[in-house]
């Protein structure tokens, strides 16, 4: 019985030493040590507004490629529903609807995915890695030509990635730090062509009725669009072997 209490403390003790261990490691480059002093009162103000604890906080984005918007939604571990904190504004776009299928197509990806990369050094001030290419986009892609490095990044330049601005990278890319710290290793990301309303997601199916790929992906990108819209709940995803996904 003593055995088994040990090891209880030592994995509790060995989880908070990970964790503390990624914040401090971060917290070694100036520009997140900026990014805390810039932003950390105004990121736990948005925290409070929604009653979410910085200690207990997860997180969820979805990117909305024609509205230029990336939504942070969060929520306590504890909590069934996440609830919106804020909206950031994409500044610059490139490519054009669809997922992206090639390296240099200069499409912006969509699709179900999460943040894999945290770059404290980035071109474009601080950057989150998203993980691009996806086993959708492996299946359904020019196989090797996918390309890859696609971010959520500051500055406003872009070739297929998701540009907020440095200003409004500091905030997120703390949100993240925070969600991160407290055991979060996937923050999912969906990116979808558009909000998905019923109107939308007809106009698409009709416009490009003849593209299945296409087609096929913003159906299920639907699913999760209601699934979250109704519930507040993540959908539950899975990859299929024809490309396309299991949502539920």
């Amino acid at each position: 019985m003593m055995y088994k209490s040990t090891l209880l403390i030592l994995i509790v003790l060995l989880s908070s030493f990970r964790s503390d261990s990624f914040k401090e490691s971060q917290l070694k480059y100036s520009r997140v040590r900026q990014a805390y002093k810039d932003k950390e009162k105004n990121m736990l103000k948005l925290l409070a507004n929604e009653q979410i604890e910085k200690e207990n906080l997860k997180l969820y984005l979805r990117a909305f490629k024609s509205e230029k918007q990336i939504e942070l939604w969060g929520k306590n571990e504890s909590d069934n529903e996440y609830k919106l904190i804020k909206t950031y504004e994409v500044c610059r776009s490139s490519g054009k609807t669809g997922p992206k299928r090639r390296e240099g197509d200069l499409q912006v990806p969509e699709g179900y995915y999460h943040i894999n990369r945290f770059n404290p050094y980035s071109n474009f001030y601080l950057s989150l890695g998203i993980n691009y290419p996806n086993k959708s986009d492996r299946i359904l892609g020019v196989k090797g030509k996918l390309g890859g490095d696609i971010f959520i990044h500051g500055a406003c330049v872009t070739i297929g990635c998701l540009p907020i601005t440095d200003d409004q990278i500091k905030e997120l890319y703390i949100f993240c730090i925070e969600a991160k710290t407290n055991g979060q290793s996937t923050i999912p990301v969906t990116i979808f062509p558009s909000r998905l309303t019923e109107d939308e997601f007809k106009r698409l199916s009709e416009k490009y009725k003849a593209d299945s790929d296409k087609v096929g992906l913003w159906s299920d990108l639907k699913k999760g669009y209601d699934l979250f819209n109704k519930t507040k709940q993540l959908p539950v995803i899975g990859f299929l072997e024809s490309g396309r996904h299991n949502v539920q």
